[in-house]
């Protein structure tokens, strides 16, 4: 299979339901994507501005400086101590990553990636572009034999899902069993809101606590999008087994996929500054609690979503109905067939709109 046969994007069929929004007498609030609205931090955009004079071609390990920050960041941030600059690495946005991890890795037919039942498509893309089976189960004992990797994603796109150190343990566990490679997607990490999440770390694949002192088999994904409001940068990283980094480092070489070095520049500025990460999020803790009880007041029950930036939500009919009703409010939303067969009555609410438009959402939500 290749790309030329892959299945049509699925974000075209809502165009219908936004054009319906679109006609609101007051406009459309688009709650369907999750693409950052807010500036993007001074501090990050003046670093790349500084780096501009970029006349050599970038190094696909990146710098120095990057891959200190990154060790850094995930000791400091994410409770991981004691990496090496050998066991990280930048990569161009995390959707490529995940598109293309099966072929760095050397899947194909016959082989299996698992990824959670509700699930970014991009999980089964990437299987499918290499001739590999999806298999979409949140339950390890049910991995295939032949599962050649995993993908967890805590907290979780669309559902907001987090997984305890006991469940990630589990799910590292039945990999090493199989013989498969785990990779923990964890892009919303910073963004916990319901207990115990609201004061603790969400927890990391690579955490002692999950792996102990061996990191075999095992990446932890992560994204800047999100957190710094990057998502145009492309800027993201992943980090664990050095022996499976310096595989993926010599793949990646093979295919140029090395960030520009503006952006490595700014990625490593992101990583050394916390304070814009906690502005914004309280910037999403705000719009979440004006929309979250307009959702429920108009009859939709919230699943899951204790982290990340989406409400996973469901009034008991076809995901398509709900969206065509929201449409006739002037709300797009993305329906849950987008996220795997297993949640057809869901839609999942972005938090990611300003807070004039969330509040216009929860006017319009509210009976």
């Amino acid at each position: 299979m290749g790309v030329a046969d892959l299945a049509d994007y699925p974000w075209d069929a809502v165009a219908p339901y936004a054009e319906r929004a679109r006609r609101h007498p007051a406009g459309i609030v688009d709650l369907s994507i999750g693409s950052p609205v807010d500036p993007t931090p001074a501090v990050v955009a003046d670093a790349l501005a500084d780096a501009t004079d970029a006349h050599s071609y970038p190094a696909t390990a990146g710098t120095p400086e990057l891959r200190e920050a990154i060790v850094d960041w995930y000791a400091r941030r994410r409770g991981v101590p004691g990496l090496t600059a050998a066991q990280v690495l930048p990569t161009v946005g995390s959707k490529e990553l995940v598109a293309l991890l099966p072929l760095l890795l050397g899947l194909g037919p016959g082989d299996v990636v698992v990824h959670p039942r509700a699930a970014y498509p991009t999980y089964e893309v990437g299987a499918r572009l290499v001739g590999a089976e999806p298999v979409a189960s949140d339950e390890p004992s049910e991995w295939p034999e032949n599962t050649k990797l995993v993908w967890v994603n805590s907290p979780g796109n669309p559902d907001g899902r987090v997984l305890s150190t006991a469940e990630m343990t589990d799910a590292v566990t039945r990999a090493r069993e199989l013989g498969a490679v785990l990779a923990s997607d964890e892009c919303y990490a910073e963004l916990g809101w319901d207990a115990p999440w609201d004061a603790e770390r969400v927890p990391s694949v690579l955490d002692p606590a999950v792996v102990g002192d061996d990191l075999t088999g095992v990446i932890s994904v992560y994204s800047l999008s999100k957190q710094s409001n990057l998502a145009g940068y492309r800027a993201a990283f992943l980090a664990g087994d050095d022996r499976l980094v310096a595989r993926l480092l010599t793949g990646r070489k093979h295919l140029g996929l090395m960030p520009p070095a503006p952006v490595q520049r700014a990625m490593t500025v992101a990583l050394r500054d916390d304070a814009h990460v906690v502005e914004q999020r309280e910037r999403y803790a705000r719009r979440r609690a004006v929309l979250k009880p307009a959702v429920e007041a108009a009859g939709f029950t919230i699943d899951r979503s204790e982290a990340g930036l989406y409400l996973w939500a469901t009034e008991g009919r076809d995901s398509w109905e709900s969206v065509g009703r929201l449409a006739d409010l002037g709300i797009l939303v993305g329906p849950g067939h987008f996220y795997g067969t297993h949640f057809p009555n869901h839609v999942r609410f972005s938090l990611t709109a300003t807070d004039e438009r969330i509040s216009a959402a929860a006017e319009r939500l509210i009976p």
